[in-house]
């Protein structure tokens, strides 16, 4: 008698980067821990929630560093693998970088999960990874109550290449690289309500690596980049603009959806993660009047390896939109600019 099919998704009490610690938790989490200032060579460390560490090695070369795991936003034990590890590898490529090398993180509660799907996630680690031309170099596995997989990753540029998320200019443009609404879909998934297609959208965005990062670090018009996660695109902006002190806004009719996200939201799928986000931050995001909470929810939906969220001058925005249209990024969109005054995220319709 053949043993009954488990949903990896009924394993976890949350999936993807909606497992993430709401933003205001981790604030409180991190609150008065000793600065790294002293060590001189570390060009980014936490001070404005960047996506990855850098460490000056010389003059020509920077170390990135970064780590990034969660449980299944999916039931498919190959594409959680392939999810996870392009979400991790994300990081590296935001910062402007480019990888060179992973170590697999794993957890896995061995009595409620097959060993051939456990494979199945590697494997799909493992095909990301070699998709991204980086080995797997070594990993470390614990017995855990809950499904976990994710990379460290390791990255190298040069001191000139670094693109944090706190270096955007007064009067940039702002670019989305991918769609948004994938927190949507996942609530959708675990109430087996996402039709086939819908997956198929989700995995082929959610699985595309962000490179694109990495390869416009060479512009010097390109200021900063950060890639948009588990603190929805909102959260991921304010992070921006408090590091680069100045004000966002983001028009919200400009925002690039998923194409069943806008109904999903209508009809309530909505993860926990959204709400804890809004939480968090809310009283730092000026919402014109009359948006509905459906909409507001999609912009603080937790994305799984998301796009980029790129600030470049002005004037070389559209320029910049269709180099990274071009490199596949087919769902690209100019979302809005920054400003100087406070620190806030402004949205308009």
């Amino acid at each position: 008698m053949n043993a009954p099919i488990v949903r990896l998704t009924s394993l976890a009490h949350g999936g993807g980067c909606g497992c993430k610690l709401a933003p205001a938790m981790l604030q409180e989490l991190l609150a008065n821990q000793p600065a790294a200032a002293p060590f001189r060579q570390l060009l980014v460390g936490v001070e404005t929630g960047d996506d990855a560490a850098v460490w000056k090695v010389d003059d020509s070369t920077c170390v990135v560093a970064t780590t990034d795991f969660f449980m299944p936003v999916v039931d498919d034990p190959f594409d959680f693998g392939r999810i996870a590890a392009t979400n991790a590898i994300s990081d590296i490529y935001a910062m402007g970088a480019k990888p060179i090398m992973a170590l697999a993180i794993l957890g896995m509660p061995l009595n409620k999960i097959t060993v051939d799907d456990v494979r199945k996630i590697i494997a799909g680690g493992n095909a990301v990874c070699a998709t991204a031309g980086i080995p797997v170099a070594g990993g470390h596995s614990v017995d855990a109550p809950e499904p976990i997989y994710g990379l460290a990753v390791i990255g190298l540029c040069r001191p000139d290449q670094v693109r944090r998320n706190a270096d955007a200019k007064p009067g940039d443009a702002l670019i989305l690289t991918k769609a948004i609404g994938v927190g949507i879909y996942s609530a959708a998934i675990k109430k087996a309500e996402l039709s086939g297609q819908g997956y198929a959208e989700m995995v082929a965005s959610t699985t595309q690596l962000n490179r694109i990062g990495g390869e416009l670090a060479d512009d010097k018009t390109v200021h900063a980049i950060t890639d948009v996660t588990g603190f929805g695109l909102l959260g991921h902006a304010l992070e921006l603009a408090r590091g680069s002190k100045l004000t966002v806004t983001l028009k919200a009719g400009d925002v690039p959806l998923f194409t069943q996200a806008a109904h999903l939201a209508q009809q309530g799928y909505v993860t926990g993660a959204s709400t804890r986000n809004w939480a968090s931050y809310g009283d730092a995001i000026r919402l014109p009047e009359g948006l509905p909470d459906w909409q507001r929810n999609l912009l603080v939906d937790p994305q799984t390896s998301g796009g980029l969220l790129i600030s470049c001058a002005a004037d070389r925005a559209q320029e910049i939109l269709t180099t990274i249209q071009r490199a596949g990024y087919d769902a690209a969109r100019i979302v809005g600019h920054t400003e100087a005054g406070p620190a806030e995220v402004r949205v308009i319709a």
